[in-house]
């Protein structure tokens, strides 16, 4: 399975943390958006098991955490802009994770992420902040 990720640039809740924990092994590969927040912590987990990691950084580094392209695991992809990076991600993998910090709004990129994915019939699991788990 291949599986993209999107989420809030706060972090994973404990709650997402532990289900990401429990799910990432039975994953294929990795792709994320090497922001601060969910990207760096599902990019960790990935690490540490053994998945391989592909990053799709935005041109607006200012929010990149992870910079470290010396990773055998990691394959890093040239940058692009917010929402055509989101869509490739959703393109390239076969569900999409998602960790919002709180309720479907607009003006979010991680619940446009998910509504772009829904709309070109991926499956997406949406583990919300206190670890109840939606799948659209």
């Amino acid at each position: 399975m291949i599986v993209g990720v999107t989420g809030n640039r706060g972090g994973l809740s404990a709650q997402q943390h532990l289900w990401l924990i429990s799910q990432i092994k039975g994953a294929r590969a990795l792709h994320h958006g090497a922001c601060v927040g969910a990207d760096t912590d599902a990019h960790l987990a990935a690490r540490d098991a053994g998945v391989a990691i592909i990053v799709h950084p935005p041109t607006d580094m200012r929010l990149v955490e992870l910079r470290d392209t010396s990773e055998s695991l990691v394959h890093w992809l040239q940058p692009l802009p917010y929402m055509e990076r989101n869509h490739n991600i959703v393109n390239a993998c076969d569900v999409l994770w998602a960790f919002p910090s709180g309720p479907e709004r607009v003006r979010s990129g991680t619940w446009a992420t998910v509504r772009y994915a829904v709309k070109n019939k991926k499956t997406v699991v949406i583990v919300h902040p206190l670890g109840t788990v939606e799948v659209r």
